[in-house]
Order: C-alpha cells, then sequence, then structure tokens
C-alpha cells in the first residue's frame, strides 16, 4: 500500500474518500493538523490544486484534495467557495441556508467537486470534477453523510444525501462521480511497493 494523504482535516470526507478507493493500492491519511493551506483561488479547481500540491510538497508524499460545496441557484450560487465556512458547525451552516432561502420555490442547487492528485514534488497528476444537481429541502432529513447532506434532496434517488446508503451516495454524488472519472488512472499511477 502506497500512502496517499488527504489534504483536509475533515474525518467525514476522509472516509468517504476511502471507500472510493477501497482494493485500489492507496492507503489513506489526514494531512498533519498543523500544516493548513490557505484556499485563495477564485475556483473549486484552483483550491483543490492549491491544498493537494502545497501538502504533497510539504509531507513528501502523494496527496488529494478536493475542493466541494453547494451552490444554491437562488442565492447566486452561494455558499458555493464558502461552503465549509458559512458557519462554524453543520448545523449552523444549515440553518443559515434554510433562512437564507426562507420560502423560496426555486430552491435548486447542486453539489460541486473538484479533485486533485499531486505527486510527491508537488506536481499535478491528474484532476478532475464531477456535479451532482439536486435541490434544498424546507427541512433535515435522514442521519448519515456529513455536511449540507441532510438537506440536500436527489430526485434520481428520492432521497437526501443523509437517507442515502454508501452505495446510492457514492454512485450519485459529486464525489463519487469526480473519482469514477479518474478511479482507473489512480490505480494505475499508484507505485508498487
Amino acid at each position: 500500500m502506497t500512502q496517499l494523504i488527504v489534504a483536509t482535516g475533515n474525518p467525514g470526507k476522509l472516509k468517504e474518500m476511502q471507500s472510493y478507493l477501497e482494493g485500489s493500492g492507496w492507503e489513506l491519511t489526514l494531512k498533519p493538523a498543523e500544516l493548513d493551506v490557505e484556499e485563495t483561488g477564485t475556483t473549486f479547481l484552483e483550491n483543490a490544486r492549491l491544498k493537494a500540491t502545497q501538502v504533497a510538497i510539504a509531507t513528501g508524499q502523494w496527496a488529494i484534495a478536493d475542493d466541494s460545496g453547494l451552490a444554491v441557484d437562488a442565492l447566486d450560487g452561494a455558499p458555493g467557495l464558502y461552503s465549509a465556512r458559512y458557519g462554524r458547525t453543520d448545523q449552523e451552516r444549515i440553518d443559515k441556508l434554510l433562512a437564507a432561502l426562507g420560502d423560496r420555490g426555486d430552491r435548486s442547487a447542486a453539489f460541486i467537486c473538484a479533485l486533485v492528485l499531486a505527486r510527491p514534488d508537488g506536481t499535478v497528476a491528474l484532476e478532475t470534477d464531477g456535479q451532482c444537481p439536486g435541490e434544498i429541502t424546507h427541512a433535515a432529513a435522514g442521519d448519515g453523510g456529513f455536511g449540507y447532506d441532510p438537506i440536500f434532496f436527489v430526485s434520481d434517488a428520492g432521497l437526501t444525501f443523509a437517507e442515502m446508503s454508501k452505495d446510492q451516495k457514492r454512485k450519485l454524488g459529486h464525489r463519487g462521480r469526480a473519482f469514477e472519472k479518474i478511479l482507473q488512472q489512480m490505480q494505475d499511477l499508484c507505485p508498487k511497493n
């Protein structure tokens, strides 16, 4: 197994990525807590590149980063790049988003994920993105997942992300769609020990 540093401090994201890369030859671990990368990009892809390349250089290991967020049409794409910083806790972010939407009829939204794999020297090996269209519910439903999952409804499944099984979320979710595009390439790149 080759170590792959996940450029996040979010254990929920690590767990989800582990499910996508099961059997791929990569052993995932969270980035060191003291290693913080400032997200100064203007797109999800730019932020993912920053995180992957800087974590790879700092650790001397392969690194993978995603930058993802929720874009709500009626809020002009907000919270977007600031999805994780929209509040201090998942519940605070959910409450703020639901309050901002109020009783608006248009609740269409999309989860967006940009994914970047960087070599130990910081060069980009792979990059891609994935999207999942859906809508924001009026109230939370389900107890799985993390972040905005309880209020993001996917009509193809008739469920929120928080109500889906891991397999359903993997198939329909933005991160799963991004990984699907590059999984074979990642397996081919995995250095053999």
